[in-house]
């Protein structure tokens, strides 16, 4: 039996602004499982940051559901969310001497209470949350002498820290140099599979997330959701379809 973690059943994304509906894709289906690491691609506009805000409850579905554990997303209070899904953005701004400790014990708000006194268990979440991303002797700097690299690395600590099974990223790797965006999506993929976490990315980096992703989830020029895995993206001529221009070749083969 599979191990589902969110599901998408007849879904319609899209926004309102009064009495205006826009629709961005309709009847969408697909389920994400543990242990996996899904990779959201599509053309820009095709609406895979309104997906993503969809499946975390911040986006209202315009049709159909968002089920996790059995239970619409919408249905969840946001503290009950916090406990369930984690999003790691890109916008993330630099507290004046907020050290990386600090940053990562944010992820323990939705266990720590109204004061939010930290506890033994929760200092040694956090220490091992950073442990797992190798950013221990970065512990007590500063966030804001951090390289982009350095600072998503402690990001995705803070989701770890927040224990969610479900992890979403909005094109973690966007702004960091080709040796940062290997460890990251390294990092991402370990995750996944020795922590038994879904995790979530949104990229526009094809090349990472063919050689990383267990299933590529592709919002097509349709608007259609196509799932599969990559090699049967690009077995079947799907990628090339999308993306494909001429002398550009998908490679058969992923190590």
């Amino acid at each position: 039996m599979k191990n589902i973690t969110i599901e998408l059943i007849n879904t319609t994304i899209g926004y309102k602004s009064g009495n205006k509906t826009t629709i961005i894709a309709s009847g969408l289906n697909g389920s994400f499982e543990k242990g996996e690491l899904i990779s959201l691609v599509g053309r820009n506009g095709c609406g895979k940051s309104t997906l993503l805000r969809t499946i975390a409850g911040f986006q209202t579905i315009l049709e159909g559901r968002v089920v996790q554990e059995g239970k619409d997303i919408s249905d969840y209070s946001i503290q009950e969310r916090a406990r369930l899904i984690s999003i790691v953005t890109t916008n993330f701004k630099p507290i004046p001497n907020m050290t990386v400790f600090d940053l990562v014990a944010m992820g323990r708000s939705p266990y720590t209470g109204f004061w939010g006194k930290l506890s033994q268990d929760d200092k040694k979440i956090i220490d091992e949350s950073i442990g797992i991303v190798g950013m221990e002797k970065y512990r007590n700097r500063t966030v804001d002498t951090l390289s982009d690299g350095e600072r998503q690395k402690v990001l995705i600590a803070k989701a770890i820290a927040q224990e969610t099974t479900v992890i979403i990223l909005d094109e973690p790797t966007s702004f960091l140099d080709y040796p940062s965006k290997v460890k990251t999506m390294q990092i991402l993929r370990t995750l996944a599979h020795d922590c038994d976490k879904t995790i979530i990315i949104s990229t526009h980096d094809l090349e990472q997330a063919l050689q990383f992703s267990d299933k590529i989830w592709l919002l097509n020029d349709e608007k259609k959701l196509i799932i599969n895995t990559p090699s049967e993206m690009i077995k079947k001529g799907i990628l090339k379809e999308c993306f494909g221009y001429e002398n550009c070749i998908f490679a058969t083969k992923i190590e």
